[in-house]
């Protein structure tokens, strides 16, 4: 049975059939131990040596490393009837590594890195498609954020194109057949985005920044949301942070539609006409005395028939976390901000890689809630879940049935510290990609004992 990583790139081309099966093998030995560095991961010298041979090779596109598992997130979307298109922005900060060359300034003048953003597919029910558009650029010496945001240039001079490109590009990879609804935060409330062409099943589902000026009697956003009465609402259970105690917040929703206003100092503002939009407030009610109310402010091209699409539309747009847990595996999980690579080529061509080893362990955290009883042999290899069940069983022998996949994935999550407790519900990522970790070395060393052939190394020699 060909591994993950060679089903999921098998639509790699790489212009050489020997630079195809090196990412498949690179992808198979990061993917097994996500936070081990380089070296570890790898293991031999030849094998970490081809590895950085790889990174370094100005030949390589960073899009074409990513284009085989675009293209299998895009066959992955073309089974479904709506897909969600989440998309955000990260930083990759650099600074410790000041010997690195061709990055640029962040948003803290003490961070020195490049800018990436991410549009990722996601099915209704919140399981992580896979990455459909990815792109990086890195500022110019000498300029800041504010600049950035500075109201006398085209939306398209700006980084908050990147929002707009974002759009254009999914709508050319997706099929028509399948309904589009992009999501993404505050920064993407931009009157260009909205007023841009999009095709026929092409939506935009965006958490409100400003309180724009609307064809009504109050004339602005807020107020007129608020002017609509609550037609119902739903319970939200707010987990503990350091400031404030675990709580359940009913949450009131209201929604309307609006005419949205050209903003007054657009520069094509006298051609510009006002947009129609639907408008979600979803809203704390008595929230306690010293909290923060849940408040999200939603405008949206979906229509709104009724509560169950306003409370539908609310849900889809909490699964927005997804994006910001994929950039956190990026960075906190794969460690990517700890390489120590000499040019920023070599950053994208590694940022490539390891966005499929994001993807991977992203997407087996909310499979195994999505589809629990889905055989976990579909998804880990036989020596890898025969050898996990010994363990967390201190047996020396498997059952013929492999287990499920929610309980190979706990299981999983216990080997990184996960208690799985009744009281502890589903385990996040973090355990999962350290339990993963463990569970490498494991299965490795059962292969060691039960397979008479010599299993074949994780990472090998592609010179």
């Amino acid at each position: 049975m060909d591994s993950w990583a060679a089903t999921e790139l098998r639509h790699a081309n790489l212009g050489d059939k020997r630079l195809n099966r090196r990412l498949v093998r690179i992808v198979e030995a990061l993917s097994a131990q996500p936070t081990a560095s380089v070296p570890q991961a790898c293991g031999t010298w030849a094998a970490i040596k081809a590895t950085y041979r790889f990174w370094s090779d100005d030949r390589l596109k960073p899009r074409a490393i990513l284009d085989s598992h675009i293209r299998s997130t895009i066959e992955r979307v073309a089974t479904q009837e709506r897909v969600l298109l989440i998309q955000d922005t990260t930083e990759l900060d650099f600074a410790h590594h000041p010997a690195t060359k061709g990055l640029g300034r962040l948003e803290h003048p003490a961070q020195y890195g490049m800018k990436v953003h991410s549009v990722m597919a996601a099915s209704t029910r919140g399981v992580p498609l896979g990455l459909v558009h990815q792109w990086t650029w890195v500022r110019e010496a000498g300029t800041t954020g504010q600049r950035h945001r500075r109201r006398d240039r085209a939306t398209a001079d700006k980084e908050s194109q990147r929002w707009l490109t974002g759009v254009e590009e999914s709508q050319q990879q997706i099929p028509t057949a399948v309904e589009i609804v992009t999501v993404a935060d505050r920064e993407a409330d931009i009157f260009d985005l909205f007023a841009q062409p999009r095709r026929a099943g092409s939506h935009l589902l965006i958490r409100a920044a400003h309180n724009r000026r609307v064809d009504s009697e109050v004339r602005y956003l807020w107020d007129a949301v608020r002017q609509s009465p609550v037609r119902g609402g739903y319970t939200l259970e707010l987990r503990r942070k350091e400031d404030t105690h675990a709580r359940q917040a009913r949450i009131g929703v209201r929604y309307t539609s609006v005419m949205i206003q050209p903003p007054r100092h657009h520069l094509q503002r006298k051609t510009l006409t006002p947009l129609p939009l639907q408008v979600i407030l979803a809203e704390e009610e008595d929230a306690p005395p010293g909290s923060e109310p849940v408040r999200w402010l939603l405008l949206t091209s979906l229509p709104i028939d009724s509560l169950e699409d306003a409370l539908c539309y609310i849900r889809w747009y909490s699964y927005r976390w997804l994006i910001e847990r994929y950039h956190f595996i990026l960075k906190s999980g794969c460690r990517l901000e700890d390489l120590q690579l000499e040019h920023a080529s070599r950053i994208q061509r590694a940022l490539a890689t390891y966005d499929i080893v994001a993807w991977r362990l992203l997407w087996l955290t909310y499979e195994a809630r999505d589809n629990p009883d889905r055989p976990c042999s579909e998804v880990l290899e036989t020596h890898e879940w025969q050898a996990l069940y010994c363990t967390i069983h201190r047996t020396a022998v498997p059952p013929n049935e492999p287990p499920s996949l929610r309980q190979a994935v706990h299981w999983i999550a216990r080997l990184g510290g996960f208690p799985d407790r009744r009281s502890d519900g589903e385990p996040g990522v973090k355990t999962i990609w350290l339990g993963l970790q463990r569970l490498s070395d494991i299965s490795a060393t059962w292969q060691l004992k039960h397979v008479n052939s010599n299993p074949s190394p994780t990472c090998l020699d592609y010179g």
